[in-house]
């Protein structure tokens, strides 16, 4: 595995450190008046989601752990677990269904993810970005409100609520952002 300096950690970067797998989510770079420079760490354990500050000075080596990504197809969900499959090779595994957070109500049936591997351990699951999703429930389109830059709520067929422009009418399709979490056009 390549070791990396200290101050080339960079957000997204796994890292192996303390006997953990540790995700990087941010990274301030900090220049005290004594003293030399580092870089301040927040750390996320992938396995079991603790976090943790860390301080690398730019002579501390790191090493990188690359992850291998496949692409999984959302089978079911049991007892709290979701079912995957892997599409080449019709293995099967299971995520907590946790792992997703409040992005899980946007998972669909045989919706194709990406799961993040180290060796053969499934470590984490990234949904694709853009999500159609039919509006169940929203206020009627009045005249002459769209000249002002407003938006309405909309409740969305998994129980999610978002904000939709004011031309978006109930029963129609739309594209939602994963990630934002917030209509992104029309389906």
């Amino acid at each position: 595995m390549p070791k990396i300096n200290g101050n080339e950690i960079r957000p997204g970067n796994v890292l192996e450190h303390n006997g953990g797998l540790w995700a990087a989510v941010k990274v301030d770079h900090v220049k005290p008046g004594k003293g030399g420079a580092f870089a301040q760490v927040e750390l996320r354990n992938l396995r079991n989601g603790s976090k943790l500050n860390e301080r690398f000075r730019s002579a501390d080596k790191v090493e990188r752990v690359r992850l291998e990504q496949k692409d999984q197809q959302f089978l079911y969900e049991t007892d709290g677990m979701l079912v995957f499959m892997d599409a080449e090779s019709y293995e099967q595994i299971e995520l907590p269904a946790d792992l997703l957070g409040e992005r899980r109500p946007f998972l669909q049936d045989g919706m194709t993810i990406v799961v993040e591997f180290y060796d053969s351990e499934a470590l984490n699951a990234t949904l694709p970005q853009k999500v159609i999703c039919k509006i169940v429930e929203t206020e009627p389109v009045v005249k002459g409100q769209t000249a002002a830059n407003s938006f309405k709520p909309a409740l969305l067929d998994n129980g999610v609520k978002v904000m939709v422009p004011p031309f978006i009418a109930q029963d129609e399709m739309i594209v939602v952002n994963t990630e934002t979490m917030e209509y992104s056009e029309r389906a």
